[in-house]
């Protein structure tokens, strides 16, 4: 699926005007060099759907990269698979003052297969020139065709801009339909501010538009693709790989994709369903008998990218990968989704678009392109519980940062529906931190650390159990930086899966923690979880700013202080409330030590960007407080 969803994106990024125009770098608008890397001259693709069974597109991208950074926006490559046929594909690459340095033909182009090292086999290949530049700014030009049976692979978005720190100057999306069946759906977002020309006729739609600024990217801003003007396209009425569809809502999708992508796959041999079967025989509930399952696919098999022929879109039979033991998240999930129907638990199939960014799906545009990953979503007591059958590690139940909080189509024999997955925000994602060290004469520490995580916090750290020590120790002293010299005398972990939550328990030490300053002794109190983050300064902030999760932070620290010392100076207990959350600091004396409590709520939540600069002073003042010192002196 990753590699049909970048196909698609590839296309949604590349579009004509003519030789006549100037290349020069010198004619260029300031509006178009202001804050970019590349500056797209000419982005143009025509779409022509012939037949419900072919279609052509041609394609036409010239880029002037103005430096190094601009180098990944002037690839000259294209993507293609069996279901494919790259055609009169050539480039041309020009000097700052429009003179062409080399013509690069069809035969220059080199062929190689897209296998990485989480793909087993695939027929997705490339075609690209390795052009390296010896000057800047120079212009490559990028022409091809592709030809397909494939309808339903219509180009997924046509985004009129690249991405950050690049501007347009010429941007043409035109789409050819044989009859008005034909015609696809296009959804219009965020072209209100574009010098824009719309032209529809009986059989085409033409967008034109020119002169785009290039869009700087600013600290917690949301993601480039909520901010670009973009279309997004999906046919109606198309052929995908042997099968017809009529698309006009999610509920039409899940059942086309049940009755043809999905039906059959889920045969399983007879000794498989009694070994499955087996196993929860004692077990009644619907969620015990899933979690069973679900460990049982973790122990038995392993996660490997498979994409040919429908591998972007048809999970290999489960049969299949009972037989081999892995699949990709399309095969491990209707492999899951089997086994679960045979111990009576029902599971559905569900597209989601992954990645630490909370992507959600369109509900008023249901299209195959959307989505980049599989999981699937129990139904239980008018509620889902989600898993994620790629992961070898994660709890029952528990989908972490990697797909949660957004809306996902479940796809059901009767229908599809759009459902968001599982949120964990705020105090969900929690952090307890408990410590007690001792302070030696000479500045050096020791002591105990124990940190207790849930949520979001969990997922970030649970997977130290599967690490090296080398890794351990480089993570430790990684996270508390702050503390120079540090040593890990031991640590262990325990991972409460059921629960889910990870508990670390580390012994330390370290010299020099404390500075001297005649016979003072001069430290921060708060070693074991400093707010490190302050973001970025602007001076005339453009673009909103999100915080997708919040989470809370709980610290409980004992400080021992030398024999014969006492406190001369202490900071003062210290209380912040904002729209943005809560911070609250105590350091004290009790019973001859010092003790620090902690606590720090960041709320999840989207703002404008006049509110920036009250964010960034709230995170300022946390960092400082973080940063309080203890001044002990001899007690006379």
């Amino acid at each position: 699926m990753r590699h049909l969803i970048l196909f698609l994106f590839l296309f949604s990024c590349l579009p004509g005007f003519s030789q006549s125009d100037d290349l020069q770098i010198f004619a260029l608008k300031k509006e178009l060099t202001d804050n970019a890397n590349a500056i797209i001259r000419l982005d143009e693709m025509i779409v022509d759907i012939v037949s419900k069974k072919e279609m052509v597109l041609k394609r036409k991208k010239i880029v002037t990269v103005l430096n190094e950074a601009g180098n990944k926006h002037a690839a000259a490559f294209v993507g293609y698979d069996d279901g494919k046929k790259v055609r009169n594909i050539q480039a041309k690459v020009y000097n700052a003052l429009g003179n062409e340095l080399e013509k690069i033909k069809e035969k220059d182009f080199k062929d190689v297969s897209a296998v990485d090292g989480g793909t087993l086999y695939t027929d997705y290949r490339y075609m690209y020139y390795p052009y390296t530049p010896v000057s800047y700014p120079y212009t490559i030009e990028l022409e091809y065709e592709i030809s397909t049976k494939n309808t339903g692979e219509l180009p997924a978005a046509w985004t009129f801009l690249d991405d950050f720190l690049v501007s347009t100057e010429h941007s043409k999306l035109q789409v050819n339909f044989a009859s008005p069946e034909l015609k696809p759906e296009i959804k219009e977002l965020r072209l209100e501010n574009l010098d824009i020309e719309k032209e529809v006729t009986a059989n085409s739609i033409q967008y034109l538009a020119k002169n785009i600024p290039a869009i700087k990217s600013e600290s917690l801003c949301p993601s480039f693709s909520e901010l670009a003007p973009l279309l997004r396209l999906r046919p109606v009425n198309f052929y995908y790989e042997g099968y017809d569809a009529s698309i006009q809502s999610w509920k039409d999708l899940g059942i086309w994709m049940s009755s043809n992508l999905l039906k059959g796959r889920d045969e399983l041999s007879p000794v498989t369903i009694r070994e499955v079967q087996n196993l929860v025989k004692d077990v009644e509930g619907t969620l015990e008998k899933a979690q069973i399952v679900y460990e049982y696919v973790q122990k038995n098999t392993r996660y490997i990218s498979v994409q040919v022929g429908i591998g972007g879109m048809q999970p290999i039979s489960a049969i299949d990968v009972d037989r081999v033991k892995y699949g990709d998240c399309k095969g491990l999930s209707n492999y899951t989704m089997a086994l679960l129907k045979t111990v009576g638990v029902e599971a559905f199939y569900a597209h989601v678009q992954a990645g630490n960014e909370q992507v959600d799906f369109e509900d008023d545009f249901p299209d195959l392109a959307q989505g980049n990953h599989v999981i699937l979503a129990i139904p239980h007591e008018g509620s889902y519980y989600w898993i994620d059958c790629t992961s070898q590690i994660h709890p029952f139940g528990f989908i972490g940062d990697f797909t949660d909080n957004r809306k996902a189509f479940i796809i059901k024999p009767d229908g599809g529906e759009i459902v968001r997955t599982t949120s964990y925000l705020n105090d969900q994602n929690q952090q307890l931190t408990k410590g007690d060290y001792t302070l030696q004469l000479d500045g050096s520490m020791n002591g105990k650390v124990s940190i207790i995580t849930k949520g979001i916090q969990y997922d970030s750290h649970f997977d130290l159990s599967e690490k090296t020590e080398e890794h351990i120790e480089k993570h430790y002293k990684d996270f508390w930086d702050n503390i120079n010299n540090l040593h890990i005398n031991s640590y262990d972990f325990k991972n409460d899966k059921k629960e889910v939550a990870f508990r670390e328990d580390v012994s330390i030490s370290a010299t020099n923690y404390a500075s001297k300053s005649g016979d003072r002794l001069l430290f921060a109190a708060n070693a074991f979880n400093k707010n490190k983050y302050v973001p970025g300064r602007y001076r005339n902030r453009k673009l909103p700013f999100e915080i997708q999760r919040g989470f809370y932070d709980e610290d409980q620290t004992v400080i021992n202080i030398p024999q014969g010392y006492g406190i001369e100076s202490i900071p003062e207990t210290m209380t912040l409330e904002s729209t943005f959350g809560t911070y609250f600091l105590e350091i004290k004396e009790e019973n001859g030590q010092i003790v620090l409590e902690r606590k720090l709520l960041v709320k999840a939540g989207e703002y404008s960007a006049t509110e920036y600069g009250a964010f960034r002073d709230f995170m300022k003042n946390i960092s400082k407080y973080d940063n309080s010192k203890v001044v002990l002196k001899p007690i006379l």
